[in-house]
């Protein structure tokens, strides 16, 4: 008999939640939600609302240390607000029972305590930390990833994401109005899009140029008489080292658009392009033109619950699961340097439009200018 993997969940507001669903959808796998923290009270209620109609009887925490103590878990995952990753992660770390880690993105607002928590760590081979970029599970990406590692599209020369989609949502306390929290747009939403042109064209980054401005959202929202300063569109284009270029097209108040993420990949010698969520992906050849576009509805079967990223969290929780059970044997899909690398291009393109200039990512991980972002 397989034997049960206990989760605790630091952080239950919408994504923690979202976690314990998908994860009480993979009990027949062999996992249990043992516990939950969270130091505001009605997420606590929800939470326990949903355990309770999932018959998981939770010890329930107002803190994460305390979690940490109770020694009931194996996992944890952490959803909280995004500039509490860092302390909460190295408290993780540093505990002396060891504790697997699923965090949610970005891994933390900023490059330098990024970079403190992978040589943190480092020190710890009995743990293992997964960030949850999870948009590369989702089936119509997950299929065009596919395709271009096959080479049907041959040398990877150009990427193009485009997010046309609603306004942030509301948060307790409001928190992800306020770049200060949250990284700034293009580090808190855009991290996503920047880890799948890393996939996509499978190379580093070097230089950053980024147009963006709040121009309509959240402008007549005050908070102890502060105006949120989270920017609400924008475009933003990266170099890579090999010569391939991404481009990133935002806009967070287009709710009038058929797919909210579309992903075009263009190699010299064909071009796919992923629709979601439509789950639709096409792809073609240079040579046989546009007669010759093949066109398929991305599905995987495996997905019992598709939740609020098409599935894509749901297998996210099964292969790290997989890393968990392996002891060691298995490395996370989406390591930590794949969360510094994916903040570090954001945190790069909130400065050029800061500074009206382009950046290099050798300058953002060199810290020469991480104070100016502070607000």
């Amino acid at each position: 008999m397989v034997a049960i993997v206990k989760y605790g969940i630091i952080g239950v507001g919408m994504m923690g939640r979202e976690h314990l669903i998908n994860l009480y959808h993979l009990k027949s796998e062999g996992v249990s939600v043992v516990a939950i923290a969270d130091p505001h009270l009605p997420s606590q209620k929800y939470a326990q609302k949903l355990a309770d109609s999932f018959d998981w009887p939770l010890q329930v925490y107002a803190g994460h240390k305390q979690l940490l103590e109770s020694g009931l878990c194996d996992v944890v995952v952490v959803s909280t607000p995004n500039m509490t990753h860092y302390e909460i992660l190295m408290d993780i770390i540093n505990h002396p029972k060891p504790h697997h880690v699923l965090v949610e993105k970005p891994l933390c607002t900023n490059v330098s305590d990024c970079k403190k928590v992978i040589t943190a760590a480092k020190t710890r081979s009995d743990m293992l930390v997964q960030v949850g970029l999870e948009y590369r599970y989702m089936p119509p990406v997950a299929k065009l990833i596919d395709i271009v590692k096959e080479g049907a599209l041959g040398q990877v020369k150009m990427v193009s994401i485009r997010e046309h989609r609603f306004p942030f949502l509301v948060k307790v306390d409001n928190w992800n109005r306020f770049n200060c929290n949250t990284g700034g747009t293009l580090v808190e939403k855009c991290c996503h899009f920047f880890d799948l042109m890393r996939l996509f064209i499978g190379a580093n980054p070097v230089r950053v140029m980024a147009s963006g401005a709040m121009d309509l959202n959240h402008k007549d929202e005050v908070y102890d008489g502060r105006v949120p300063d989270i920017i609400d569109n924008a475009y933003v284009i990266v170099e890579f080292d090999n010569g391939c270029r991404g481009m990133l097209d935002l806009c967070m108040f287009a709710e009038g658009s058929k797919n909210e993420q579309e992903i075009s990949v263009v190699g010299d010698t064909g071009k796919g392009e992923a629709l979601v969520p439509e789950s639709i992906v096409r792809w073609g050849t240079r040579a046989e033109g546009r007669n010759g576009v093949q066109t398929l509805l991305a599905e995987d079967k495996r997905i019992k619950y598709d939740g609020l990223h098409h599935g894509s969290s749901y297998l996210e929780h099964l292969q790290f699961l997989s890393a968990v059970r392996a002891k060691g044997e298995q490395t996370p899909a989406v390591g930590l340097h794949d969360g510094l690398v994916s903040v570090a291009i954001g945190v790069a393109a909130q400065l050029s439009i800061q500074k009206g200039r382009s950046v290099t990512i050798e300058e953002v991980m060199h810290e020469q200018l991480l104070q100016s972002t502070k607000s």
